[in-house]
């Protein structure tokens, strides 16, 4: 199949980690083993997090141990939240990215990484030694990155602010995420066009939530303004339970792939696969 110049991160993790309900390690691994087989660029799997903050995910060396990356093109990325974490998620070779979440919010950074955004920072710099020094990459997302609930400062000075500050500290990858849902089209318009000029060696993608009636205007404008790198997750699930809103989840990626064919890109993908996993997720999410 045609490698496409569009890179699908496909984010189980992100849809399970907020279900309360233990869901069984090998129901997990058969899932991520049908999602490795459908063509997407990068699987977020897993997180090396605290798993008391996340007990949902506390399997995630067992499920890695259960994967097939035999016959797979697609990439592995695990989400780590502190330095800690980042040296468990190093052990693992077969992981390529680890993906940290800055935000550019003080009180989300707090209640997300239990650090204020000064000392996330330092953590940032501190990955991402330890990444080149073990041959991974580091993803940081900059959450909150379109605004936030809590009367933080926001504006488009501190997007660029902190992602200049990213990019001088040599992070080459960058998701704008919009934890909460709240990015309107023409700002994602504004926004991301103005750091892909800013900063052009830097790769940017975007990760949003959205109620499912909103997805569409915000794919759109994200695409229009040169976006090649999108997180999404079968069906809408998920979403950052951090930031609790029982209907911002994840964009569906069925709707994204259905936005893209509409724009004639040629994705590469095993659709018979694809139509698999959409069936076994019923499994994983009821």
């Amino acid at each position: 199949m045609a490698a496409s110049s569009i890179k699908i991160t496909e984010c189980p993790r992100d849809a399970m980690q907020g279900i309360h309900q233990f869901i069984p390690t090998e129901l997990k691994a058969t899932y991520i083993n049908l999602l490795l087989q459908v063509g997407f660029d990068t699987i977020d799997f897993g997180s090396f997090v605290s798993a008391k903050a996340i007990p949902q995910l506390r399997d995630t060396t067992e499920v890695l141990a259960k994967l097939d990356l035999s016959a797979t093109s697609s990439k592995l990325l695990a989400i780590v939240a502190n330095y800690r974490g980042a040296e468990e998620a190093v052990k693992h070779p077969e992981i390529t990215y680890l993906g940290y979440p800055f935000s550019i919010s003080e009180t989300f950074q707090l209640r997300n990484t239990n650090s204020g955004i000064d000392e996330a920072f330092d953590t940032v710099k501190r990955i991402n030694e330890l990444c080149n020094h073990n041959n991974q990459q580091l993803l940081v997302y900059l959450s909150m990155g379109f605004g936030n609930p809590y009367g933080d400062e926001w504006n488009v000075e501190l997007v660029q602010h902190w992602t200049g500050q990213l990019v001088n500290e040599g992070v080459k990858i960058i998701a704008l995420a919009d934890t909460i849902g709240v990015a309107t089209a023409d700002q994602i318009k504004s926004i991301y066009p103005l750091l892909c000029g800013q900063f052009p060696k830097t790769e940017f993608g975007i990760h949003l939530h959205a109620t499912p009636d909103a997805w569409h205007n915000k794919i759109e404008a994200a695409y229009q303004s040169g976006c090649k790198r999108f997180d999404t997750a079968l069906k809408g699930y998920g979403g950052c339970p951090m930031a609790a809103d029982e209907l911002t989840g994840n964009i569906a990626t069925e709707n994204l792939i259905s936005y893209l064919q509409s724009q004639s890109e040629a994705l590469g993908l095993d659709y018979d696969k694809l139509r698999e996993a959409m069936d076994f997720s019923v499994r994983i999410f009821g």
